[in-house]
């Protein structure tokens, strides 16, 4: 049997190292090169940190400052705007309907991701019709001022990786019972109550899925910062791809992904150990409640 279940997960495994560990690798070394030439673009006969430490630049930790404010915002505002979508979807929706509410959740990707954000770059241009009409109705005096600002670029990313929220939290949501939510009111129970105390722990796993599958790539973008932010929406992702397409400088574009990758990780651990020593309390709390129940 141990065979079987590790035959079964060696395509994951495969797939894994071939599309992700390699890869992260060959980034990995590069960092550790230099750029010999004009006309070269990374040689490793020497290996150093001096990469490294050109990359910790004072405009490095800048830009990573408004790509953490990114991220970071990004992140809840497409949980508070996914969650009450999926938990009506899951809960609230007659079933004959789900599967045509979460096609329309899935539209937005039937597009190229970077045909969608050039979309808003139109939407959102001074001279497009979106300021023509706040114009219009008295909302704004003189045209959108919106476009090439960390605004364009929060709100194109929350449009961009929504489904992305949404998805998890409906199949987490689905997943808890409904004679849970009975019971729970029947012991007298309110809907907040129940929600909160119910479902939500049961749902925690897609929550969790949910917020890293928008915070990861979020962090790494660099289309919608370059389409919508300019250079008031400066983000790290932006910095490494013009290492690699515009100075052809691999080593220092990689030096700079791996620090990014590092970075999202540590900031991914520092949110964690902040959840869990907040809803340590409660925890105990709910346990001594029990304990006095039984």
């Amino acid at each position: 049997m141990r065979r079987v279940r590790f035959g079964l997960a060696l395509p994951a495994w495969a797939w894994l190292v071939v599309f992700f560990v390699i890869p992260i690798g060959i980034v990995v070394w590069y960092s550790f090169g230099y750029k010999p030439s004009i006309f070269a673009t990374n040689a490793n006969d020497r290996l150093s940190f001096d990469r490294y430490v050109e990359a910790l630049s004072p405009t490095f930790f800048a830009t990573f400052q408004n790509t953490l404010w990114v991220g970071v915002l990004g992140t809840l505002l497409c949980l508070v705007i996914g969650a009450p979508v999926a938990y009506w979807i899951a809960v609230k929706a007659p079933p004959a309907r789900r599967g045509a509410l979460l096609a329309l959740v899935m539209v937005p990707f039937w597009t190229n991701f970077l045909v969608r954000t050039i979309g808003w770059q139109i939407i959102l241009a001074p001279e497009g019709w979106l300021s023509h009409a706040l114009q219009v109705v008295g909302v704004i005096p003189g045209p959108l001022d919106l476009l090439n600002s960390r605004g364009a670029v929060l709100l194109g990313v929350v449009y961009n990786y929504l489904p992305l929220m949404i998805l998890p939290l409906f199949v987490a949501f689905d997943r808890v019972s409904g004679p849970l939510r009975e019971a729970s009111k029947d012991l007298g129970a309110g809907s907040w109550t129940t929600f909160l105390r119910i479902t939500v722990p049961l749902a925690r796993p897609g929550i969790v899925a949910g917020v890293l599958l928008v915070y990861i790539p979020l962090m790494g973008d660099y289309i919608t910062a370059t389409v919508l932010g300019g250079a008031k929406g400066n983000m790290v992702g932006q910095m490494v791809a013009a290492q690699f397409q515009t100075a052809q400088n691999w080593a220092l574009g990689s030096a700079m992904a791996v620090l990014l990758i590092l970075l999202i990780g540590a900031s991914i651990g520092v949110a964690a150990l902040l959840i869990w020593l907040v809803s340590l309390p409660i925890s105990r709390r709910n346990r001594l409640d029990l304990g006095e129940a039984r």
